[in-house]
């Protein structure tokens, strides 16, 4: 089964956290931690390579936090799998050709590879704006009615 590591699933929701709450000012680990139910400690690890690729910068002090370094419509989730994941094939002699004789001649090579460029196609037309947007439609598609019910905001969902 070709599937994402936890790195790269949790990075995305980590960066929709902070898209969803662009123009906030820094926001606070421990709050990205408990709506998208991920450990605080394992956010503190997955949010090192984020800086590091210049996604986010962190600001210490008691009005600290994370924020995004780009607008959220900046940012390809190309960019995030790339810099979480590495590169993304569904077998090895798609990302590493030269490494399978075989590879040229090989039909079943062909359409691993045409996998690879959908994937790399969604990924590359996709912006955490886009997220963004398809979160919000979903609160209000699904979650809003019930929320409103119970007088929940938009962070409890």
């Amino acid at each position: 089964m070709m599937k994402l590591s936890t790195k790269g699933r949790y990075g995305t929701r980590v960066l929709l956290d902070l898209g969803l709450h662009w123009g906030e000012g820094p926001i606070l680990l421990k709050d990205i931690a408990r709506r998208q139910e991920i450990s605080l400690p394992y956010l503190e690890h997955l949010i090192a390579p984020l800086i590091a690729g210049g996604m986010v910068k962190s600001i210490r002090g008691p009005r600290g936090g994370v924020s995004l370094l780009k607008r959220p419509e900046e940012i390809r989730l190309s960019e995030v799998i790339q810099l979480l994941e590495g590169p993304i094939a569904p077998v090895e002699c798609v990302h590493n050709p030269e490494a399978y004789p075989r590879s040229p001649l090989c039909v079943t090579h062909d359409i691993w590879d045409e996998v690879r460029r959908a994937i790399d196609g969604v990924l590359e037309s996709t912006t955490l704006q886009d997220l963004v947007d398809r979160q919000k439609q979903k609160w209000n598609l699904e979650h809003l009615p019930r929320h409103e019910k119970q007088g929940a905001t938009w962070e409890d969902a």
